[in-house]
């Protein structure tokens, strides 16, 4: 009986025995079906995306490229879910977008009811949660790229990307079709368009002081726009995005 193992696994004991499935590779070119039955094959494999067609493979990950800096971002979310009743996150999710991409974004946030998202019958997320972020190295990444322009045409109203190495965050809202950056605050503080109170003190963010960005984040948990956004979401009336509104 064949056993098919992807690249970099050399562990047997993580082997799953396959009879007739061809590994994940990176450059693959798959339809989506192929993709999830092959990547469903791998149960060993944490993390593998398609992207415009392409299957990308991701290599080991580092404490310091992606680990903390992920975590770091997750906290933040996380503590604007806590206080905003029908919202919901999570962290390397796979996603179903069209036929050609399943990315699997580092950290998203929803809207709940009334947003752009559902949970399928088989538990998979279909469609466009509100934001997608990933932690990246570069504006060399596809995440900048291929990533992006499958975000957008899908209609992820914004997307945030860190680019560790660069020491930089971009903050994309998608207004009329087109990803445009949001700008900071004289303070360094930029302000989501989509989920009111979700501030982040991006000087903050960048030097490791995760304090100062909390305490950014509380103000804008303290914020009016934030209050009235709750209670648009207990309603069932969340405000429409950037993109769409009328």
């Amino acid at each position: 009986m064949a056993i098919q193992t992807t690249a970099g696994t050399h562990d047997p004991d993580d082997a799953v025995e396959h009879v007739g499935v061809l590994p994940l590779e990176n450059g693959d070119r798959l339809s989506r079906p192929e993709f999830e039955r092959r990547y469903e094959a791998m149960p060993h494999l944490r993390k593998a995306e398609l992207i415009e067609g392409v299957v990308y493979v991701p290599s080991p990950v580092r404490y310091v490229q992606h680990g903390h800096p992920d975590f770091t971002i997750s906290g933040w979310l996380g503590m604007y879910q806590a206080a905003t009743p029908g919202t919901g996150g999570a962290t390397n999710t796979t996603l179903r977008l069209d036929l050609d991409n399943e990315p699997q974004p580092d950290v998203l946030l929803r809207i709940e009811r009334g947003g752009t998202s559902r949970v399928d019958a088989d538990g998979y997320l279909e469609g466009a949660p509100e934001l997608a972020v990933e932690i990246t190295a570069s504006s060399a990444s596809y995440d900048l790229h291929d990533k992006l322009r499958a975000y957008r045409r899908n209609g992820v109203q914004e997307y945030i990307v860190w680019r560790v190495l660069d020491r930089e965050l971009d903050w994309f809202v998608l207004r009329a079709g087109v990803y445009q950056r949001l700008e900071p605050d004289d303070a360094g503080v930029i302000r989501s368009e989509v989920f009111p109170g979700l501030w982040l003190a991006v000087p903050a963010l960048l030097a490791g002081d995760l304090a100062t960005v909390l305490e950014a984040l509380q103000q804008g948990l303290r914020s009016p726009e934030h209050t009235a956004f709750v209670e648009r979401l207990r309603a069932g009336a969340p405000q429409a995005g950037p993109g769409n509104q009328s």
